[in-house]
């Protein structure tokens, strides 16, 4: 929660309380040819590669679909409509896809993810109807889970102890994507707003390529199960999520923390645009600066931090953090103003790797890509929600002139979210003994 299109996307949320230790994660894998056995270099790279191409279209997808509008109301409108066809299909497809990596291995579920992100690019860089941009959306969102497949693959060569630590050097990745992405995608997006999409199609070809030839797969023959279809779906994977021992309650707090960072992110590019009059250029410095200051947290500072304080207080005060950062963005009124926010929130880059691995350890062993896929499509409903809820209250808003302060009323609503999700956090940690500091212990959890 580290602010506009941080690397959120392992999705985050506190959870956790005593449970049963898990069985310790295997060791790579055995089956893998020679010098390829899993390991974090394998997957980091993988997610690197991923994260940029991603982070190429943040700052212009906006703009393309206000190619097909005439009015700030019309782009914004038309904004929600593509962005929430990503967000039903994902819902849908996560459960799926997480659990097939489960009986299949995550290495063919990462492939399929990587060619559906290159098809879901190049389309939208030919598209010459909004239509056309829907539809692709759709596509992408049903074969794309490759963060939650990432998540698996970690908790797959990683005990439970060590696996907030790899979940914060995943979430380093993600913030190094943010870096690079989204300010190459600013500036090819200042040159024509479909450039950047054709690189990040290119990029995900890369990275498909490399998966196919490079990646070695985390799960081995005797850890994976039957596909069950019955819980295949997200409705039965919510509850499968919310039944997991040790989470509980804090099930809400993922979803209100998922909810508050979406209506960010997906208000984020209109916002500045309607507040500051940014373009694809200011946009991308701005996400530059946030994966920065992501990389730092979770690949520099976590570490530290995880051997001083338990994950539930790090993941409290990282969402304290957030809420504070998210009501100041929107009463910014000056755009040097979002740079100082975003390096004041340093700490909240930390709460999704707390978060990641008190849930992931919560899961048993056997099934953590149907755990991770449940996460996954609970955020997607989150993603779901976030553009209908976000860019509605910003279409309200969208003709008021650009230095009132409702203009930043999606990030005050943000904000609220995330102090309800604090106090439910709060409440369930006091009734449940805390994880000591270095990871050794009770609480455990993941989103």
């Amino acid at each position: 929660m580290n602010g506009p299109g941080s690397p959120a996307a392992p999705a985050m949320a506190p959870r956790s309380a005593p449970v049963a230790p898990v069985a310790a994660a295997t060791p790579p894998v055995e089956n893998a040819p020679p010098g390829r056995r899993a390991a974090m270099g394998f997957i980091l790279v993988t997610v690197l590669i991923d994260m940029i191409a991603i982070g190429l279209m943040v700052p212009v997808l906006p703009h393309i679909v206000g190619t097909f509008t005439k009015s700030n109301d019309e782009q914004a409108l038309a904004f929600l409509a593509v962005t929430t066809a990503f967000g039903v299909a994902n819902f849908f497809g996560s459960p799926v896809l997480g659990a097939l990596s489960d009986r299949f291995g995550r290495r063919p579920v990462l492939l399929l993810g990587f060619a559906g992100l290159a098809l879901s690019f190049f389309v939208t860089a030919a598209a010459t109807a909004l239509w056309m941009l829907v539809l692709v959306r759709l596509f992408s969102g049903a074969v794309q889970s490759n963060i939650s497949v990432a998540n698996a693959y970690v908790a797959d060569i990683t005990a439970p102890q060590d696996r907030a630590r790899r979940f914060g050097q995943l979430g380093a990745m993600f913030g190094v994507g943010f870096i690079l992405g989204p300010v190459l995608g600013g500036v090819l997006g200042d040159i024509d707003v479909r450039l950047p999409f054709v690189v990040a199609g290119g990029m995900a070809l890369v990275n498909g390529l490399y998966g196919w030839f490079v990646l070695p797969e985390s799960l081995p023959p005797e850890r994976r199960r039957a596909v069950d279809w019955r819980r295949a779906n997200p409705v039965a994977a919510l509850r499968g999520l919310a039944a997991l021992k040790g989470v509980g309650p804090l099930v809400w707090v993922i979803a209100l923390a998922s909810l508050a960072q979406f209506m960010l992110h997906m208000t984020w590019v209109l916002y500045t645009k309607f507040r500051f009059g940014w373009g694809p250029g200011e946009v991308g410095w701005s996400l530059f600066a946030v994966g920065v200051v992501s990389a730092l947290s979770q690949g520099v500072l976590l570490k530290p931090v995880l051997k001083r304080v338990s994950p539930q207080r790090l993941a409290v005060a990282a969402m304290v953090s957030g809420a504070i950062a998210y009501a100041a963005f929107g009463l910014a009124t000056a755009g040097w103003m979002i740079y100082v926010i975003i390096g004041l929130n340093l700490l909240g880059g930390m709460a999704a790797a707390a978060v990641q691995g008190m849930v992931s350890n919560a899961a048993d062993a056997r099934t953590q890509g149907q755990t991770m896929g449940a996460v996954a499509s609970l955020n997607s409903l989150m993603a779901v929600l976030a553009p209908v809820f976000g860019l509605e209250m910003l279409r309200w808003v969208a003709d008021k002139h650009a230095h009132d302060w409702l203009i930043g009323l999606p990030l005050y609503a943000s904000s609220a979210l995330m102090v309800v999700a604090v106090v439910i956090a709060v409440r369930f940690f006091r009734r449940h003994p805390a994880a000591k500091p270095g990871g050794t212990a009770a609480p455990q959890h993941t989103p």
